[in-house]
């Protein structure tokens, strides 16, 4: 079943899906996040500006999914998880239906990956200034103590918070990861269930032109 579709025609056969910022920030996000990981650990300085830059691709991720940009609104691809648990039985059954936008599993995904960041960024920047900690309300008797290592140190080599702080930093990265491989595994399944190559619709934002069945 589908709605009014009210996307920019390119060709009788693709029309626009995505648009700049949505694609921006996908690629932009990518990118970041593949440099934060390679420089954790080893260019402090480079690490920390590509995580405030994932924190700042999120943040405007966050305004523009409330913005009037129709795929890219949240309450457009966003489902409960009756819709999302039904969307993977049919999965497994291979009948799922082809969504112009983000199908309820890709926007769960999204909702996760988005998480994710979120938290893998906001611990980062507490761990740049333990003064930050402070600033939380609950979190300086669980976390303060746990920065000081076994020889009474209050920090670890090169200044960097040590403890169950770091440890959720970096389980979340790597969680991302997992996130990330699961994400390309997603559009490469869908790219040959619906005979679309959904990496290059992110690129020039056209995707094919809806067909019966689909939903958009």
């Amino acid at each position: 079943m589908t709605d009014h579709l009210s996307v920019q025609t390119k060709d009788a056969t693709t029309v626009r899906v995505w648009d700049p910022l949505v694609r921006v920030f996908h690629w932009g996000l990518l990118a970041a996040f593949a440099t934060a990981w390679l420089t954790a650990d080893e260019v402090q300085p480079i690490h920390e500006v590509a995580g405030y830059t994932v924190a700042g691709l999120v943040a405007l991720r966050l305004i523009w999914g409330f913005a009037d940009s129709r795929y890219a609104r949240f309450t457009q691809f966003v489902k409960g998880p009756g819709a999302t648990l039904a969307y993977l039985g049919s999965m497994l059954r291979r009948q799922e239906p082809r969504y112009l936008g983000h199908n309820p599993a890709g926007a769960a995904m999204i909702v996760a990956l988005l998480l994710t960041l979120s938290g893998t960024a906001f611990t980062g920047w507490l761990m740049a200034e333990p003064d930050r900690v402070a600033m939380l309300p609950a979190l300086p008797q669980i976390v303060s103590p746990a920065w000081a290592d076994d020889d009474g140190d209050e920090y670890g080599e090169g200044g960097e918070a040590e403890g169950p702080l770091k440890e959720v930093h970096e389980t979340l990265a790597n969680l991302m990861l997992l996130l990330v491989a699961a994400h390309a595994a997603g559009v490469v399944f869908a790219s040959i269930r619906h005979r679309e190559n959904l990496a290059r619709a992110m690129i020039t934002g056209d995707k094919r032109a809806p067909e019966p069945g689909d939903i958009t």
